[in-house]
């Protein structure tokens, strides 16, 4: 069975030299027809050639029978000669025209009106007084033989040449069909020639540049591309190594991150854990300095402060222990204002004094999310809206569930087109929307659409890796959410984000 050869190359010098074949085999055929119109044409030369003279020995035997010049029979002579010429030495031309019955015939004619113009010329010669009437007489019936004998051999001719001429024609005519035909079917085979190898290059090909779109997106998936050729298997592979190398090095820069961040929140948890241990502190003096009094209700009092403010300190250890722990991604149902409060917690000593953070969200509003990955996209979040406030202002916080889009509601209609038009999301019921808003600078309106791309950063040179917002997505992604963005510089930024409430 035939198949194409397993290269690009191969298939490339296999379209073209088949191409070419074609081409040279069509180049061939026309040059055998034009060979094959050529000696047509030449036989029809021929044909006309002997008509002429045919013509041209009844001119002179007119002359002859009106004036009896000499010249003039000499001159019927030679173009009978001629003639008689024409057709012994083109016998196939002739026989491939009429039939070699007919040419013999013509033959014999020419012959005998050879035959038949000398004994005119001989009595023409002698005295035709001396003879008499009877020798008139014989004259005129030569003459009267001549005549038709000649006019037979025009029609003949004619009737021949006309032949030559349709005959000519039919195979002008069937020349110009085969070569359209021609070149009809080389256009069909270069036509598809050219698909064949567009699908077998040029769709690899394709598929190659939407999965190194798909990469540039920021989603290292692994490629698939359904070919055998091996520049493409070789293409892939080194892609796929690249992929691989790629996510390596992204889970290492993410972890990065994440350190980073650890190192933001160690400020935040030392802050929070200075509450409670002075809390324990004093707590513990006074029960030192008390600890002979007899007042066992006060001591307890003290004692019970001294339990819940290491609880405290304990759940922040704790908090920050699960926020830095490497976990198995695990969905599970949390409340989701709790889940802010201690998000907010570990980022209190980063908040400046004339920075305010105002929250709302109900307490019986619940996400089905993994709180560590879930609780990094909502504190990259805080901190960039920290950040984006030079001086004094505000971020909102707020959350509301909804079960259906209400299309009639301005504010429903608001979130959902935000939502369908710039964060692209496809869950319309049975949600939670999540709204972050700062007050601070903004974001430029042509940078909007690459906010969340990896390495991408607002920020001064230096001051942040362009990975945060890119983990936000890939986190919202992962708990089958969305989001999206909107600012106007000086106006300050809203993320919002869109979390199914069911698994």
């Amino acid at each position: 069975m035939f198949s194409l050869p397993q290269s690009i190359r191969q298939k490339i010098s296999f379209g073209y030299y088949s191409i070419v074949a074609a081409v040279v085999i069509l180049s061939l055929f026309t040059f055998t027809e034009l060979r094959f119109l050529e000696n047509k044409i030449e036989t029809g030369d021929v044909i006309t050639e002997f008509f002429d003279v045919t013509l041209e020995v009844r001119r002179f035997e007119k002359n002859y029978f009106l004036y009896e010049q000499e010249s003039d029979y000499r001159e019927n002579m030679q173009y009978v000669d001629k003639g008689l010429e024409l057709i012994r030495s083109n016998v196939q031309d002739f026989s491939s025209i009429a039939r070699p019955e007919r040419i013999g015939i013509l033959e014999k004619d020419l012959k005998e009106y050879r035959s038949l113009m000398k004994r005119y010329a001989e009595l023409s010669r002698r005295e035709v007084l001396e003879y008499g009437d009877s020798k008139r007489r014989q004259k005129m019936i030569l003459e009267r033989d001549i005549r038709q004998k000649g006019k037979r051999i025009v029609t003949v001719a004619e009737d021949i040449s006309k032949t030559e001429r349709q005959h000519l024609q039919n195979i002008l005519s069937s020349s110009q069909k085969i070569l359209i035909y021609s070149i009809i079917f080389l256009s069909l085979v270069v036509i598809v020639a050219g698909q064949i190898m567009s699908r077998r290059i040029v769709r690899p090909l394709k598929l190659l540049e939407k999965s190194m779109q798909v990469i540039a997106d920021g989603k290292f998936e692994t490629i698939h591309i359904e070919s055998k050729d091996r520049e493409i298997l070789s293409l892939t592979n080194a892609f796929t190594k690249m992929l691989k190398e790629l996510e390596l090095r992204q889970r290492h820069l993410i972890q990065s991150e994440k350190l980073a961040s650890l190192g933001t929140l160690l400020s935040g948890v030392a802050h929070e854990l200075n509450n409670p241990l002075s809390n324990i502190s004093s707590s513990c003096q006074i029960l030192m300095e008390e600890i002979d009094e007899p007042d066992m209700k006060f001591k307890n009092e003290l004692l019970h402060q001294i339990d819940e403010q290491t609880d405290r300190a304990r759940n922040i250890v704790r908090s920050l222990l699960d926020f830095s722990r490497e976990k198995e991604f695990k969905k599970e149902a949390l409340p989701l204002k709790s889940l802010f409060d201690e998000t907010i917690r570990f980022v209190k000593g980063q908040v400046p004094t004339k920075v305010e953070i105002v929250m709302n969200i109900p307490d019986d509003i619940t996400i089905y999310a993994d709180k560590q990955r879930i609780q990094q996209a909502f504190l990259n979040l805080i901190k960039n809206a920290i950040e984006a406030i030079s001086e004094e202002g505000f971020i909102f916080i707020s959350a509301h569930t909804h079960f259906a889009v209400d299309k009639t509601e301005p504010e429903e209609m608001e979130i959902y087109n935000f939502l369908k038009y710039h964060g692209k999301c496809t869950i319309e019921e049975n949600t939670v929307d999540i709204k972050i808003r700062d007050t601070g600078s903004g974001i430029p309106k042509d940078l909007l659409p690459r906010v969340f791309d990896p390495f991408f950063s607002t920020k001064d040179v230096g001051r942040g890796s362009g990975l945060g917002l890119f983990i936000v997505y890939e986190i919202i992604e992962e708990h089958n959410g969305c989001i999206a963005v909107d600012s106007k510089s000086g106006e300050g930024t809203v993320f919002l984000i869109r979390l199914p409430m069911k698994p």
